[in-house]
């Protein structure tokens, strides 16, 4: 999309999310006060609205040329990256987002009881989550590094005790499936994560953490699901055929 002065900060933020952080970097909101145009945001925050608009632009082509080029990287590369970005991510943020959500139920959840469903939902979700990580990092992570090893150094394969990387691929996507509706519901107690009239600071800030959680989730999803899942899969199939040879 063409990026003017016009253009509304929450539409932009939703079509491309990287957007999100330059926003952010410059104090201005793009959750709950996202239906301002760029130039009344940049106005209202004092910020230099041309070298504003030069940094939006950069932020975006930059970001597009890496995540594309997720696509190119080697497995283990790949791997790495959704242990040491997308699961630490997940582990930092549980921790810094349960004390808010147990301080904003105690303090509104009388008027605003979804706030304590919204609680649960997000505790059930990082548990569980919790669990499928450490699945990834002992068991198929591992396995996928090894294949890498294994095709680089054309050394024999042995079918793991899994049976086939299909199996736990499977378990991880039903999970993955399960994540993806609690926080679909969360979004909808939350009316999209936007706090209502009444809400004190804490409160904008946790359904701002909410929403980039789930952003953070979406993005960490995609790159398990459709590219590291079927492209070890793919190697799977090509090692057990070299071998069966």
């Amino acid at each position: 999309m063409k990026i003017t002065k016009e253009t509304i900060v929450g539409e932009l933020v939703a079509q491309d999310y990287r957007a999100a952080s330059v926003f952010k970097k410059h104090g201005i909101d793009f959750c709950c006060n996202g239906n301002r145009s760029i130039g009344e945001a940049c106005e209202k925050r004092k910020v230099e609205i041309d070298s504003f608009m030069q940094t939006l632009e950069q932020a975006l082509q930059e970001e597009n040329n890496a995540s594309l080029d997720y696509n190119s990287w080697p497995l283990d590369l790949l791997a790495d990256y959704i242990e040491k970005k997308h699961h630490r991510y997940v582990q930092d943020k549980t921790l810094e987002i349960k004390p808010f959500l147990d301080k904003v139920c105690r303090v509104h959840g009388a008027e605003h009881p979804e706030l304590l469903e919204i609680n649960k939902l997000f505790t059930e979700s990082t548990g569980e989550l919790a669990m499928h990580m450490k699945k990834e990092e002992l068991v198929l992570f591992p396995f996928i590094k090894k294949m890498v090893s294994i095709s680089q150094d054309k050394t024999a394969f042995e079918s793991p005790h899994f049976g086939t990387i299909q199996n736990p691929v499977n378990m991880m996507m039903d999970e993955h499936d399960v994540e993806g509706s609690r926080f679909r519901k969360i979004a909808e107690l939350s009316d999209n994560y936007t706090p209502p009239a009444d809400a004190c600071n804490t409160y904008r800030v946790t359904f701002a953490l909410l929403k980039e959680f789930e952003e953070d989730l979406h993005l960490h999803i995609h790159l398990e699901n459709n590219l590291l899942f079927p492209k070890a899969i793919e190697m799977e199939k090509q090692l057990t055929h070299e071998h069966a040879h």
